[in-house]
């Protein structure tokens, strides 16, 4: 299993070196207990309550990469401080990442207060989605009555009935994810409408076009 280190002091006081070398050192046993394979160590100085960090924008952006499965921290703490702390939880979390921890010699285990956050914030969220969705069957459902025909625009419908769709709306992906879907989200919205795809894919797909289109 692949991992991402992370390690933060809030202050640029040299008597946090040492503290920000003691939390690498003692990452890198746990990972070597839980045998994990490290991709990436992420350090820095900065306040717990600011998100506007290098480090944490880094680490963020490391996990959408699909082999990666788990972040090593000493504790929650050090992800960041308040709601910052409660925001980073949610995002790390919801791209289906496992939190390891020192504080609890393995997996996080979150406070009772904190989950019932997340258990809110990932409610709401649910919420938002039903309601998007809502929108988007009303406003099909218009078009429909004003001459609109999904079979003329949707490609390759009604072919290979009964089989897997090989091929995927790569425009469709690519819409998802400018609207703040993560991967594994895209991927269940794919499967959904009958694409048999996995995270890992659709993350391979995306940074093909990405790179396409780039050029």
């Amino acid at each position: 299993m692949k991992a991402i280190i992370y390690c933060r002091v809030s202050t640029e006081k040299e008597t946090q070196e040492s503290s920000l070398k003691r939390q690498e050192e003692e990452l890198l046993h746990l990972a070597e207990q839980n045998q994990f394979e490290i991709e990436a160590i992420i350090k820095e100085k900065a306040s717990g309550y600011d998100l506007d960090r290098e480090g944490i924008l880094e680490l963020l952006e490391r996990i959408k990469e699909p082999q990666i499965q788990a972040v090593l921290i000493q504790d929650e703490t050090r992800l960041g401080r308040g709601n910052a702390k409660i925001a980073l939880l949610h995002f790390i979390l919801k791209e289906e990442i496992k939190l390891y921890s020192i504080a609890h010699n393995g997996e996080l285990q979150l406070s009772e207060s904190d989950s019932m956050v997340l258990q809110i914030v990932s409610m709401v969220e649910e919420y938002q989605r039903k309601l998007h969705n809502v929108k988007i069957k009303r406003g099909m459902k218009r078009a429909v009555e004003h001459g609109y025909r999904p079979q003329k625009n949707l490609k390759n419908l009604g072919l290979h009935s009964g089989r897997e769709k090989i091929e995927v709306p790569i425009e469709e992906i690519d819409r998802l994810r400018r609207n703040g879907l993560t991967f594994a989200e895209i991927a269940a919205t794919m499967r959904g409408f009958g694409y048999s795809i996995s995270k890992a894919t659709v993350h391979r797909r995306y940074r093909e076009y990405i790179e396409m289109k780039e050029k």
